[in-house]
C-alpha cells in the first residue's frame, strides 16, 4: 500500500502523520517539540523534522506534504546559509515597520489584499533593514519557514530552486494574488535597497520543487 506523509511544522512542534493513500487510514504518527520564542534557529526545526521522519523510517513513504507556520522570515546569504535566527509571526518588534510601510505605500492593500501588520514578512524585512543593517546587506534570498523546510527536503542547494505556494506567498506582504506575482518594488521599499533578492518560485499545491 502506498504511504503518504503529512507534516505540520507549527510554532510549538512538528507533527508527522502517515496514512494509507488508498484507504486514508492512519498508519503511524509522531511529533517533536520546537523551541519557544519569537526568534528561532531554523536548523532546530530541521533537526526536529528529520528526527520525526527517522522514527517512521520503517515505512516506505511515497509522497510528502508540508504545512507550516506562515509569515516568518528566513534570510539567506548568497551561499544559502541562514544569516540570523528566523523572525516568527509572533515577533511584534516590526509593528512600527508595518505602520511605516503602510504609510509609504498607500495602495499596498489594493495590490496585496491586506494592510501590513507586524507578523507579515515585509514588516520584518523593514525591521531588519532598520535594526540590523549589516545583516540586511547580506540578504540574497528570503524564504518562509515552510519554504525553507521544503527546500531542504528537496536536497537542492541553489537559491533559485526555492519554492512556495500562493497560500504562503499571500502572507508576505509583497505578493499580488490577482496576477500571481511578487511586488518587487514593495520588497525593495521594505529593505531600503534595490539589491537583487531571490524569492521562492510559486508552484501548484501538487508540485514539489
Amino acid at each position: 500500500m502506498p504511504i503518504v506523509a503529512g507534516v505540520d511544522s507549527s510554532t510549538q512542534s512538528v507533527k508527522v502523520v502517515l496514512r494509507d493513500a488508498d484507504s486514508g487510514e492512519a498508519v503511524a504518527s509522531t511529533s517533536r517539540p520546537h523551541p519557544d520564542g519569537s526568534e528561532v534557529n531554523p536548523q532546530l526545526w530541521w533537526k526536529a523534522l528529520t528526527e520525526a521522519l527517522d522514527e517512521l523510517s520503517s515505512h516506505k513513504i511515497s509522497a510528502i506534504s508540508i504545512a507550516g507556520q506562515q509569515h516568518g522570515m528566513i534570510a539567506l546569504d548568497k551561499d544559502g546559509a541562514v544569516i540570523r535566527d528566523a523572525l516568527l509571526w509572533n515577533d511584534t518588534r516590526s509593528d512600527k515597520a508595518a505602520e511605516d510601510l503602510n504609510r509609504e505605500i498607500p495602495d499596498i492593500a489594493l495590490r496585496t489584499g491586506s494592510q501590513l501588520v507586524a507578523s507579515f514578512t515585509a514588516s520584518k524585512v523593514r525591521w531588519l533593514a532598520d535594526s540590523e543593517k549589516a545583516n540586511a546587506n547580506r540578504v540574497a534570498a528570503i524564504a518562509l519557514p515552510h519554504d525553507w523546510l521544503s527546500w531542504n527536503l528537496s536536497g537542492a542547494k541553489s537559491l533559485e530552486t526555492l519554492f512556495t505556494d500562493r497560500s504562503d506567498a499571500s502572507g508576505t506582504g509583497y505578493f499580488d494574488s490577482r496576477n500571481n506575482e511578487y511586488c518587487l518594488d514593495i520588497l525593495a521599499t521594505a529593505i531600503r535597497t534595490n539589491q537583487e533578492i531571490i524569492l521562492p518560485k510559486i508552484i501548484a499545491p501538487n508540485q514539489f520543487g
